[in-house]
This record gives C-alpha cells, structure tokens and sequence, in this order.
C-alpha cells in the first residue's frame, strides 16, 4: 500500500480468537488476487469517503481532511485477505479479530454507509454475483429452523440484553418527543412507552379487545395493552424471553389478562380484534412473507387492524440484497431480511384482503435508541465478560450495534409504523 503522512502509532492488543467458537475469525484466508482488489478498493473508498486510513508505524494511506473518519490498520495483510475473499462479511470478521479498528466507529460507518453502491468500480456492479454468498438452506426462517434462529440471539442471555436495554426491556426503536445526539439516557423509558401506546392506539386495543402480539419481546407491550384492559395472547419463539416475560406480567398482577405462548405465528388459532406485531417481520425472511401476512389475516376480525412497526430499506437496494448472506445474518440474525416499504404493502395486497392504510418514518429515533444502547454497552465491557462472553463476541456486538446505527444515520435503513387494515377501511 502506498503511504503519505504519518502519525503516531498506538499499541493494539488485539482479541485471544477461540477458533472452535469463532473459526472463520481465527482463519486468515489466503485470496492475493482479491486482496489486490480489497486494496484498490480501500483507496476508492478513502478518496470518494474522505477517509483517514491510518497504517501500522504511523503511516497513513492517503492525504485526507482535517477531522476525517478514520479507520486504523492493525494487520493491513489480513484486512486485504479477509475482505477480499468475503466482502463485506470479510470486513465484519477482520473487525471481530481486531485487524481493524477507529476511534468513531459510528462516523467511519455513516461514512461507508452513504450511497455505497458508489464505493464499487464503474462496470464492475455485475461482478457482484459471482463472489456474494446466499442464504444457508438451515438459517431460513421455515417453521423447523425458526426456533433456532432465534435461539441464536435472543436466549443468548436475558442478562445480556439487561445491561444495555432500559428498564422496560424494550429492544424495538424508541420515539422520542425530538430525537438528537443530546438525548439523554433517561429518555428512553417514556419514549419506549410513547412507542408502544402509539401502536395500541393505531390497532385501536382498549378494555375488552382481544389482542394477539406476534413476538413478546420481554413482556412491555402485553403489559401496557393489559393495563388499557385488552385480553393478549402474545406468542415468541425464545425460551428466555418467555420466562422473564411471563415472571414481569405475573410480578404486575396481570397473568388473567395476558396469555405468553411459545409458538410460531403459523401455528396460532383464535380471531383477535388486534394484532400488533413490533420488529419481528425482519426475522420472518422474504420467502416467507406471504405466509406470514396469510397468517395475520387468517386470525384477524372482522373490523380489526393490524400495527406493525417494522425496520425497513428502500425497495431497489431490498431487490438487490435479497437472499444474500450477510454479516450480520452470519453473526447475528441469522435467516432474516429487511423489508421495503413497498414490499410490506404488495406482499399483503398480493395474498391477503389486508391494505396499508398509513405509514409513519421514524429513523432519526432508531438512531439515538441504538446510540443509548451501544454506548451502555460499551460501558459495561466487564460485566459482559463476567456472563462468560468473550472479547470476540464484545467486538462483534459492539460492531452490530454501530453498523446498525450508522445505517439510520446514512438513511440506508429507516423504521416505518405501519397500519393494515382488511381492504383498507379505516
């Protein structure tokens, strides 16, 4: 790599990788060809981002601005490897095995994030078929695999998500009266509650409505729709959340009014007069959307409205990532796929009597929810090592929780609140 300025060199310690619970991260592959072109492409991306790209030795790679993002080589050789033999999924594991770091992740990302079909030669877009991975057969959300899907996440630790989350447990986008990077901490609890209230008043749930919640998450929204006077059934397919969830309604006195269930949305029977559902088509998988909107309008009532609140991308750039294996399926959610907008609305309409009748953008807020999440866990580094989990696992968490950040920040990802109704009566 060529080199300009230089800087002073910080020491790294870089992350003891157990190559039985990480093996694509302890292994370097070895692509010269590819990481010829993972080279050429860090200097396109230096030169279209403005990025300082920092070399070990106090090098730099390139001139950049004054006050640019930086991205800090450690082992320049296995970053080229890496990404060059896996993409994007390559750049994710030379994060986790400490071949890179910066010291703003969130801006380096953002930075990264905007327009990142640009970052790719001219004419080479078409290449892009012929390196990217597709989905495992056994990480898609069928009704056989879709409980370990989720055990993979969401039974990591109901400790784990304590130390981040706020009190009410919330792991869905916040909605704050006026979201900025000013937000403090203790803004999320009545945000997160603003959010969920927002939800129950679009499905219309007060005293008597049956309501059915497909995924329960930690138990909040059963709770508030109980105390509105609703009859819930709420259904998750994660041992542990159903646990604590069930201890939090019964610890509230509201075990009458709330059924939690262990099952999949395709196995619930019943009519319910409301069906609220928050951040959980994002694990259903695009193959299975149709099934999924089958399925809510199956149990729906006549009369009866269904609230999502739902991540989503814009529709081309859904097109064209659609059943490509990513980092974050890899190592995070695995057997999912972000929705559009548009496709939300033509998966019902094409299966189902259900219309969208009103969606409200919310981006900003999963912005500074994500933010007041990353940086509690940054902070409680030693008690997540205390629940057992590794350095890798921080790394790779930490990395989760900024690319997920920066995509809000860059408007490549947006979160939608969203209302169905069977033919679009209001």
């Amino acid at each position: 790599m060529t080199t300009a300025a230089t800087t002073a060199a910080v020491p790294f310690p870089l992350p003891a990788v157990d190559p039985l619970r990480w093996p694509d991260v302890a292994r370097v592959p070895h692509a010269p060809l590819r990481a010829a072109a993972a080279r050429r492409l860090l200097h396109r991306a230096a030169a279209l981002r403005g990025l300082r790209v920092e070399l070990p030795g106090g090098r730099v790679l390139r001139p950049a601005p004054p006050g640019a993002p930086v991205l800090r080589l450690h082992r320049p050789e296995a970053f080229a490897h890496r990404v060059g033999a896996g993409g994007l999924i390559g750049f994710g594991e030379s994060y986790q095995a400490g071949d890179w770091d910066s010291p703003d992740l969130v801006r380096l990302l953002t930075a990264l994030a905007a327009r990142p079909e640009t970052l790719v030669p001219p004419g080479t877009a078409a290449l892009r078929r012929l390196y990217v991975r597709r989905t495992p057969a056994e990480e898609l959300s069928t009704t056989a695999n879709a409980r370990r899907n989720v055990h993979r996440h969401y039974d990591l630790s109901n400790e784990l998500f304590a130390l981040f989350l706020d009190p009410t447990m919330s792991y869905s986008s916040a909605l704050f009266s006026a979201p900025s990077p000013a937000t403090p901490r203790s803004a999320l609890v009545p945000a997160q509650h603003r959010k969920i209230d927002r939800l129950l008043d679009l499905a219309r749930v007060g005293p008597g409505t049956r309501l059915l919640e497909v995924g329960t998450g930690w138990g909040e929204l059963a709770l508030r729709a109980a105390a509105r006077g609703a009859e819930v059934v709420t259904v998750t397919l994660s041992a542990e959340q159903l646990a604590l969830a069930r201890r939090r309604i019964a610890g509230a006195g509201q075990s009458a009014r709330v059924d939690v269930r262990l099952c999949d949305y395709r196995d619930v029977r019943g009519e319910f007069d409301a069906i609220v559902s928050v951040e959980m088509i994002e694990a259903v998988g695009r193959p299975f959307w149709p099934a999924y909107f089958t399925a809510l309008d199956r149990l729906l009532a006549p009369g009866g409205r269904v609230a999502l609140q739902a991540i989503t991308m814009p529709h081309e750039r859904m097109l064209a990532s659609s059943g490509t294996y990513t980092w974050i399926l890899k190592y995070v959610f695995p057997g999912g796929q972000i929705p559009s907008l548009r496709a939300i609305a033509d998966t019902a309409a094409a299966h189902t009597r259900l219309r969208t009748v009103g969606a409200d953008a919310y981006g900003p807020h999963y912005a500074e929810t994500l933010r007041l999440w990353r940086e509690r866990f940054a902070e409680r580094a030693e008690q997540v090592a205390a629940l057992g989990f590794d350095e890798v696992f921080r790394r790779t968490w930490e990395l989760y929780l900024a690319y997920s950040e920066a995509g809000f920040r860059a408007g490549y990802l947006d979160v939608h609140q969203v209302l169905l109704s069977r033919d679009g009566l209001r």
